[in-house]
């Protein structure tokens, strides 16, 4: 599957401006530093019965800005849902939200060159997580 030639360039900057953060320092995040699991995907969840009943990988855990998983709103959740999990979280602002949903573009495009290594045979690649990628960075730019 080939990712569309034409983006939506209103959608494109509202993900790039401001860009994505990766130090808390330089975060546009007023609150303390959180606990943050730092590489939520798919393959870091589990899920039995389509509820997500267990994290797993905290290699990359950290204190720092909640935006880094924040983004599993679109990297995880079905369409259309990204809305009334922040709605129902209730703690983050539209800054921690911009943050996050660019974050979630990133971690989109990842999965999907870890995607495209797979069907190449390269070495780490991993061919399932092309399509989690893609259905991901589709919501990202729907902004659902």
């Amino acid at each position: 599957m080939r990712l569309p030639n034409k983006i939506d360039t209103h959608v494109h900057r509202e993900c790039r401006q401001p860009p994505p953060s990766y130090s808390y320092r330089e975060s546009s995040n007023k609150g303390p530093p959180l606990w943050v699991h730092g590489d939520l995907h798919p393959a870091n969840v589990v899920v039995s019965d389509g509820t997500l009943s267990g994290i797993v990988d905290f290699g990359d855990m950290f204190a720092g800005d909640p935006a880094l998983d924040l983004a599993a709103a679109w990297v995880l959740l079905p369409a259309g849902t990204a809305s009334r999990f922040f709605d129902t979280y209730a703690r983050a602002d539209e800054a921690a939200i911009r943050r996050a949903r660019g974050l979630a573009a990133m971690k989109s495009l990842f999965l999907i060159l870890m995607g495209q290594n797979g069907d190449r045979g390269l070495p780490g690649g991993k061919p399932n997580w092309g399509p989690a990628g893609r259905a991901a960075l589709d919501r990202v730019l729907k902004g659902v």
